[in-house]
């Protein structure tokens, strides 16, 4: 049996809106978006990849299944005019009912967009492995109800969602971050978090974050031996594409 037969194929892709790129010792592993399509189970013509943060035009909305916006080391609160305009893509997509799942720069992104609010998290910077507690409200969410009540995540950022949006229902926190993931209405999610990296893509962002975690107290090389495998935060990729899917189907 050939690979085509044994695969089902679908007709819509995915659209990957790109807002930025890993950091530089991470460029040999790719971008971004092949990170999410890999992590995502993609195959690559089922992903259709839009670079806006290098001035690449978002596509007209219809033809896709879902939406995933990925990282960045931009500042949603910075207000570029590539970010805001995506913001108002997002905006629409949202309530015309697509499926979107915003991951760190996205997740702040999506719920800017959505009129929530982005700060600088006054608890610092959160690097490593980190573990994520589910609300109570994330037993019936689609993406989050599989999971256990607390697993292992892979997190980098400064910058949180201070105040999500109206009609928003927070799913998980951490320690030091108090909205993790979000759904907005029935179809549009934020995960802080990076389920699509996995062990050498985090140390890496704490070997390049090295100096900024020592200004703040923190010690690189404890959170780089602190990080381990986050199989858990990882399926949400897959979790989210075949839910996006199903909704095609019905």
């Amino acid at each position: 049996m050939n690979r085509a037969a044994k695969t089902r194929r679908f007709d819509k892709p995915f659209l990957i809106v790109e807002t930025g790129q890993p950091v530089a010792a991470m460029k040999r592993y790719g971008g971004f978006p092949h990170w999410i399509r890999v992590a995502a189970g993609l195959e690559p013509d089922e992903a259709v990849v839009v670079n806006v943060e290098a001035g690449d035009p978002l596509p007209r909305r219809e033809g896709f299944a879902g939406v995933i916006v990925t990282g960045s080391a931009a500042m949603v609160t910075d207000r570029h005019d590539w970010s805001e305009r995506s913001a108002e893509w997002l905006r629409d997509a949202a309530h015309e009912g697509m499926s979107l799942l915003g991951i760190c720069y996205g997740h702040q992104l999506l719920a800017h967009a959505l009129g929530g609010e982005v700060d600088y998290n006054p608890a610092g910077r959160e690097s490593g492995t980190v573990h994520i507690d589910l609300h109570p409200q994330a037993g019936d969410d689609p993406l989050f109800a599989a999971l256990p009540s607390r697993f292992l995540a892979h997190a980098t950022h400064v910058q949180t969602v201070a105040k999500p949006p109206r009609d928003a229902t927070v799913l998980a926190k951490s320690e030091q971050d108090a909205c993790h993931a979000f759904r907005w209405r029935d179809r549009a999610w934020g995960v802080q978090f990076h389920p699509e990296f996995a062990t050498h893509h985090m140390r890496g962002y704490v070997h390049a974050r090295a100096d900024h975690l020592r200004s703040e107290g923190r010690c690189p090389r404890s959170i780089s031996r602190e990080v381990t495998a986050a199989p858990q935060a990882r399926k949400l990729l897959r979790r989210f594409v075949r839910h996006a899917r199903g909704l095609h189907a019905r």
